[in-house]
């Protein structure tokens, strides 16, 4: 695929111009955000935009409305979520949330540092689109089917499939090698990739790169699995004997107030994909109280509330583009009891932030909302 246009894929120092002001998109590589990194992010919602953080599939976090670009830039940078101006773009990294707490064949935790400083390292991949995505799942097959450019997939302890363009390319690497490749491999995208944002739209991209990895002729491998239905909601007991809390976050959207309140609990704190929150190590003591604090605040403990299963896009009033509320639209439904399965409501065709999976689709058109079974 040929792009006319430029990528204008947001950042912190490159802003969308959104209808409710500019947007900045704050990488949070592997999700792992921290107490620190929340506090800081929810102070600068509070004080620099509109008072709230949007959480994304990838598990970045969005601040709207901002108010001061540079001061904005330069308290991120002072709280070490904006390390490198040059890169900012290209580290999107997502990676099992539950990896080395509760299952998965393989502990992908310290694959994303890893990654991170990899990307950052290296000159040549700052021009990368930022929207390439590099996946690191440790083998329960949670954000393998992402789709990602280039992925990891543990398929046994030590050993990891290579994933391009969402498929399995065949390739095994062992885990002391694997961050080495995958950075190879976001070289050679960079080499074949012309105008393309995504190497699926590459011709033949994924076998290019094979063939400049030295893997020509590699057969691809098993199917990769689709992403997990359920994001990981409520108690959830980790290997080590301690807990960790999965939170639900309604349509995305959490207030700064809610999130200070996430950082005193002074526990790691992780973004999910499915625009959701991830407490660890907790014991069961402190877990109880954490619940009861925290779900009068509006996060979901509860993995079968309606809240799971809905996502939308921004919606107006920040889309221009937007035909409606979408959001006020999608909370009327769930409060009023008619959401049955997973759904996700757009504003208009483009059907921005869709969720990885099926779900049905509500989109709003000029004359009302269309809706498409999966």
């Amino acid at each position: 695929m040929t792009r006319s246009n430029a990528d204008s894929c947001p950042g912190v120092l490159t802003l969308h111009e959104a209808a409710d002001g500019p947007l900045a998109r704050v990488r949070v590589p592997g999700g792992q955000l921290g107490a620190a990194g929340l506090q800081a992010l929810a102070e600068a919602a509070d004080e620099l935009g509109d008072g709230a953080l949007e959480l994304t599939s990838r598990g970045n976090v969005q601040l709207r409305g901002i108010r001061d670009a540079a001061a904005l830039s330069a308290r991120l940078g002072a709280a070490g979520l904006l390390p490198s101006p040059t890169h900012e773009r290209v580290r999107n990294i997502v990676a099992s949330p539950l990896s080395g707490l509760a299952g998965g064949v393989a502990d992908v935790r310290a694959l994303v540092p890893a990654l991170d400083a990899g990307l950052r390292a290296a000159p040549e991949l700052a021009e990368l689109p930022g929207r390439v995505l590099f996946t690191l799942d440790d083998g329960r097959g949670d954000v393998s089917g992402f789709g990602a450019d280039i992925g990891l997939h543990a398929v046994q302890p030590g050993v990891f499939a290579v994933l391009l363009a969402g498929a399995d390319s065949g390739i095994r690497v062992a885990a002391g090698d694997a961050v080495g490749l995958v950075l190879a491999a976001a070289r050679a995208f960079a080499e074949i990739r012309g105008t393309a944002w995504r190497l699926a739209e590459v011709p033949e991209g994924a076998a290019r790169v094979r063939e400049l990895l030295g893997f020509a002729g590699t057969a691809a491998g098993p199917v990769v699995p689709d992403p997990a239905e359920q994001p990981p909601i409520g108690w959830l007991p980790q290997d080590d004997g301690l807990v960790a809390l999965g939170a639900g976050v309604r349509l995305g959207v959490l207030p700064a107030r809610t999130a200070l309140f996430v950082a005193a609990v002074e526990r790691p704190v992780l973004v999910t994909p499915w625009r959701g929150l991830v407490l660890p190590d907790l014991d069961e003591w402190t877990a109880e109280q954490v619940v009861r604090v925290l779900a009068p605040m509006g996060l979901i403990f509860d993995a079968d509330s309606p809240w799971v299963r809905v996502s939308t896009c921004a919606g107006a009033p920040g889309c221009a583009k937007s035909h409606t509320d979408v959001r006020a639209d999608a909370a009327a439904a769930v409060e009023s009891g008619h959401v049955h399965g997973r759904q996700h409501w757009s504003g208009c065709e483009r059907r921005c932030g869709h969720p990885h999976g099926s779900a049905t689709d509500i989109v709003a058109g000029p004359d009302g909302y269309r809706v498409t079974e999966p």
